[in-house]
């Protein structure tokens, strides 16, 4: 599941913008939704990539089996999409550059599984050191 939402910050990485991929999973394992952060693409700052799974995902009736995955740990507002619709579990590609909310959503009952992986890692890092005046637009410093 990681893979597609890896595949996805390279994607947004070759537009000009932002390296975080995130999607939408059943439980089951059923691709629902995917996206990367488009906030220079779109000229959006809501445009973060969980945000663009989730619409992509299209509404459904709700999602207590539903999995988002993303590269980097979920900011404060998208924390706060997952907690507003009660998905249930977040599988996170690292937190080594940047801590968002899954320590918040973890005390509020939802299931956190943070991978560390070095792709993830190797991407943000990379991309931070290139571009620190875009990171800290992004993460509002």
């Amino acid at each position: 599941m990681l893979a597609v939402a890896v595949d996805e910050a390279r994607l947004g990485l070759a537009e000009g913008g932002i390296p975080i991929g995130a999607a939408l999973f059943t439980s089951g394992g059923e691709l629902l939704g995917r996206g990367h952060n488009r906030r220079v693409q779109d000229g959006d700052p809501s445009m973060h990539a969980e945000t663009a799974a989730f619409r992509d995902a299209g509404r459904r009736r709700h999602y207590r089996d539903t999995i988002m995955v993303t590269t980097l740990s979920p900011c404060w507002y998208c924390s706060g999409l997952v907690r507003q619709f009660g998905i249930p579990r977040v599988v996170v590609g690292e937190s080594t550059t940047f801590t968002g909310g899954h320590g918040w959503l973890a005390e509020h009952g939802v299931r956190i599984e943070v991978v560390e992986d070095e792709t993830c890692i190797g991407l943000m890092r990379a991309f931070i050191a290139e571009r620190p005046d875009l990171w800290f637009e992004d993460i509002g410093e």
